[in-house]
């Protein structure tokens, strides 16, 4: 069974720091695209991040550029989303996705991604 399920989101105010995780079971996140996208009220779900299956090495949109991290820890078989310098045009509900897709790079397409979590709500307000 292939399962990703997210956590860590909250609220924090502007300019802190939040950490998403993504844990995955059923499959490994080293033999994996995992993605991050977001929902922000009223708007349609966008790419915020994703890394390789193969290297991790990772993407990001440009809205996050600079200052969210994405990582995995093989020994938990999860991603994390470092978000740094949190601003309110970052309140969304984020989504962890997985794509069975050996390759060194990943694609911020939602439409290429398999498996997706239930999300976490992330609230950045004063």
């Amino acid at each position: 069974q292939v399962q990703v399920v997210e956590s860590g989101g909250g609220l924090v105010q502007p300019g802190n720091s939040l950490t998403l995780s993504c844990v995955a079971s059923g499959f490994l996140v080293d033999r994996y695209a995992i993605g991050w996208f977001r929902q922000a009220p009223g708007k349609e779900r966008e790419a915020v991040s994703c890394i390789s299956s193969r290297g991790g090495n990772p993407s990001y949109a440009d809205s996050v550029k600079g200052r969210f991290t994405v990582s995995r820890d093989s020994a938990k078989n999860t991603v994390n989303l470092q978000m740094n310098g949190l601003q309110p045009e970052d309140t969304a509900v984020y989504y962890c996705a997985a794509e069975n897709y050996w390759w060194t790079a990943c694609d911020l397409v939602e439409n290429e991604y398999d498996y997706w979590g239930q999300g976490t709500r992330v609230t950045v307000s004063s």
